[in-house]
């Protein structure tokens, strides 16, 4: 499950780290097609910013529909490093997409999302969890472990597009991880996070 972090939420990247981080996902990309691995940013030619452990999420849509979406919710390396995994992972390690063709490169649309620590919720009653949300901002990590197995899943603050209604954003939120939509547990736990995304 996500750490509690006693951080306050991580700084908005500017224009530059933004520019740097999408061009580094493209490099992945083309460095993935040639090589068949993700790009090894030289981390110390990076600014502090990038070179900071976050979590990120690398999104990739071909002509306005999605190609892949992969990404990690925890800060397990630096963000430049993150960005370069997780660009190459959406586009030939996304189990729903075949992997990624040379054709397909120069149009393809990829968007950054960095997450802010994952904060959890308090709450007693699936109601009053819909009462804490924020359509459009939050995105969320839905976990029950009282189930065989555990069930766990997440979504972007982008999903809200799709799912403007709370009821229904977390209905579809426990489909994605498993769960029947009309599962309830006292056991369920769920934290939200933020996110800067920006793409090309």
């Amino acid at each position: 499950m996500p750490p509690e972090s006693t951080n306050d939420p991580d700084p908005r990247l500017g224009e530059a780290d933004r520019h740097n981080l999408l061009g580094i996902a493209r490099a992945s990309l083309r460095h993935g097609l040639v090589t068949g691995r993700p790009l090894e940013p030289d981390l110390k030619a990076l600014p502090d910013s990038l070179r900071q452990r976050r979590a990120a999420f690398v999104t990739l849509h071909s002509h306005g529909a999605l190609r892949g979406c992969i990404g990690h919710l925890e800060a397990i390396e630096p963000l430049a490093l993150g960005v370069a995994d997780n660009a190459f992972d959406a586009a030939f390690r996304d189990p729903r997409f075949a992997p990624l063709s040379a054709a397909e490169l120069d149009p393809l649309h990829i968007e950054v999302s960095v997450l802010t620590p994952a904060r959890a919720l308090q709450f007693a009653s699936e109601a009053e969890l819909i009462t804490l949300l924020t359509p459009g901002v939050d995105g969320l990590i839905l976990a029950d472990e009282t189930v065989a197995a555990g069930h766990r899943g997440t979504f972007l603050p982008s999903v809200w597009e799709q799912l403007p209604d709370a009821t229904e954003f977390l209905r579809q939120l426990k489909r994605k991880a498993g769960l029947p939509p009309d599962h309830w547990s006292d056991a369920m736990r769920v934290w939200r996070y933020r996110t800067q995304s920006f793409g090309e």
